[in-house]
């Protein structure tokens, strides 16, 4: 097994309380996740609580969208934890953290993705690390967060 951590950051020019709220409700994400645009066709769910913790996203789309849930498990001013399950085109759990802190110009999000890679991805992740898989679309991501958030 190989593990695996991603990580990126961004200054939004927004209050905390303003970014925490496009993270913490993943009716959100549809503003500004990186992987909206894959399938137009996607399929999604929500379950539990609109936001916080326990509140619940799946979604199933072509092979780029792949399917998969994901759960707020933490909730604080400062930092959501969010458990990220894949189903295709792999099965993998992954722990994602967003970090929020004030700075002067607005919010630092620090973006971050942990967990380890088993069997066939163990081995890709040999020639094609994580990082280099997921990091651009992070940096995508946390663009389109900032967008959203500085409008």
């Amino acid at each position: 097994m190989a593990e695996f951590e991603v990580v990126r950051q961004a200054v939004v020019s927004a209050a905390p309380s303003r970014v925490h709220a496009y993270i913490n409700d993943f009716h959100e994400w549809t503003k500004w996740s990186p992987w909206e645009d894959l399938d137009p066709q996607l399929q999604r769910s929500y379950a539990g609580p609109e936001s916080g913790v326990g509140a619940k996203y799946s979604w199933s789309g072509n092979r780029k969208a792949g399917a998969g849930r994901m759960e707020i498990v933490s909730s604080a001013d400062r930092e959501i934890g969010v458990r990220l399950e894949f189903e295709k085109p792999w099965k993998a759990v992954n722990q994602v953290t967003f970090t929020l802190t004030p700075v002067r110009d607005g919010t630092e999000v620090v973006w971050k993705m942990t967990g380890r890679q088993a069997g066939l991805m163990g081995l890709i992740s040999k020639v094609m690390p994580m990082d280099k898989m997921v990091g651009k679309d992070f940096e995508k991501g946390l663009a389109r967060l900032k967008s959203v958030a500085e409008a």
